[in-house]
């Protein structure tokens, strides 16, 4: 059942927005040079490695340095990159992965082999289930960049305090997951976008 509803919500999702993705497509070219998709090796169910798609938000080759993103101004992200990652809308192409199978529209969050091969055992049980293009982590750490940022050393912040507090929070899916969890948890995050959105116009409006 979760599968079909993963076919029918992507495959209306990609072919509704297609003239949208159409006009993301050429601000991104116009922008930078490079190719408009970014693609990226994650871990996927059965510790099986996959091609994760995204519109590129940052430069060509910036993943060649740190994996993890620190703060809306990261130097790396491009300018209409910086539009599509507050909206999450550089996420819309992992639909295509959705509809390949490789991935879930509700599941744990892909990691990147790098992380992955930290996991305990106990946590490699999130492997069991596909990923998911958003999850109880997704929206706990919606502003998880901006935490990066405040951090003196986010890698250490990252592997030390958010990856296992997401491992939890993934495997506290995984024992109660079902239909009605899937409903609460694409609503949550629905609702934690828009007020993420809200507070930063809010901050951008302060007064000098």
């Amino acid at each position: 059942m979760k599968r079909i509803i993963d076919i029918l919500l992507s495959f209306i999702v990609l072919v509704l927005g297609m003239p949208f993705y159409l006009i993301i497509g050429m601000l991104i070219a116009l922008d930078t040079k490079g190719r408009v998709l970014y693609k990226q090796s994650r871990v996927g169910r059965n510790n099986v490695d996959f091609e994760l798609y995204k519109f590129r938000t940052m430069c060509v080759d910036a993943d060649q340095g740190s994996l993890i993103t620190v703060g809306t101004h990261d130097a790396r992200i491009t300018r209409v990159g910086a539009f599509l990652r507050r909206f999450k809308i550089d996420e819309v192409p992992q639909f295509f992965n959705i509809l390949k199978g490789e991935m879930s529209i509700v599941g744990p969050r892909p990691e990147v082999r790098k992380y992955v091969d930290m996991y305990t055992p106990e946590q490699m049980r999130v492997l069991s289930v596909r990923p998911g293009l958003t999850d109880y982590a997704s929206i706990r750490y919606v502003n998880e960049n901006e935490i990066l940022a405040a951090s003196s050393d986010p890698e250490r912040t990252y592997i030390e305090d958010i990856m296992p507090d997401k491992l939890n929070l993934n495997l506290k899916y995984i024992d109660e997951q079902s239909f009605w969890t899937d409903v609460k948890i694409i609503l949550q995050t629905i609702i934690a976008i828009i007020n993420r959105k809200t507070v930063s116009l809010r901050r951008n409006h302060l007064p000098a």
